[in-house]
């Protein structure tokens, strides 16, 4: 596996400089750069497409969180670790679906054990399924749906949709077969023309088919991964979402 980017944001040089050492010392890692403020590290994002972000909350220009939201919907997998001196704002950081919450001063094998899950997570290593959703009569997906775009119309059907998802601002449809369909409406509108005993709003950034789930595993600290039939694409599940999920399948 190629290293995995790294993107570090602190108005801190010196903790910058002690975060580079830190990824510096787990395997597997490269720094791809590093921002002093909000506004840089959104450009680096969008230059460098990194897959991790290192983040402290207090920035001048956007905050962290601030920071987070666009990146969520630029692109949702990117692993966010927040490393703040204020414990204040976990409670913001995981609205955003932050992978880890780091308090500054560091404990450093606290850090390096947060990279590594990163790294397994990433490779997808050590995923250990969820205990099986019990067993449901699947649920008929009928009907097509419309599809306004800067191509024109397309008419897709309902059952052979598998995962929507927000991608670079815009909402993506991806279907069996590899088809894959940009629209400029909201995720939100998206969800209101699926049928609801089909299609579940499982996070801030994604909708996904219950008929094609395959199986969920954990991710970060209250957030899980779930995979689909027919499809490399996957998608997160918040814990309140799995929860919901549970007593939808009982």
């Amino acid at each position: 596996m190629d290293p995995i980017k790294v993107v570090i944001a602190d108005d801190d040089e010196g903790m910058r400089l002690i975060e580079r050492r830190m990824i510096a010392r787990v395997e597997g890692f490269t720094l791809a750069g590093e921002a002093k403020d909000g506004d840089e590290l959104l450009a680096l994002v969008e230059n460098l497409r990194p897959q991790v972000v290192f983040l402290d909350v207090e920035m001048p220009g956007k905050t962290g969180v601030e920071c987070a939201k666009v990146i969520q919907d630029t692109d949702p997998s990117i692993v966010m670790i927040f490393a703040t001196a204020h414990d204040q704002y976990m409670g913001d950081a995981f609205e955003v679906y932050a992978f880890d919450y780091l308090l500054k001063p560091f404990k450093v094998d606290r850090v390096i054990q947060t990279l590594e899950r990163a790294r397994d997570r990433i490779g997808h290593v050590n995923d250990a399924p969820l205990p099986e959703l019990p067993k449901a009569q699947p649920r008929p997906a009928t009907g097509r749906l419309m599809l306004r775009h800067k191509e024109g119309v397309s008419f897709i059907n309902m059952s052979d949709i598998l995962l929507v998802q927000r991608e670079e601002r815009s909402t993506v449809i991806y279907t069996a077969g590899g088809g894959r369909y940009v629209t400029g409406d909201s995720l939100g509108e998206t969800e209101a023309r699926l049928d609801p005993a089909v299609f579940f709003r499982c996070h801030k950034s994604y909708i996904i088919n219950l008929n094609q789930i395959s199986n969920i595993t954990p991710y970060g600290r209250w957030t899980y991964v779930v995979r689909l039939n027919g499809t490399n694409h996957d998608a997160l599940i918040t814990h309140e979402k799995y929860e919901e999920l549970e007593q939808m399948f009982s």
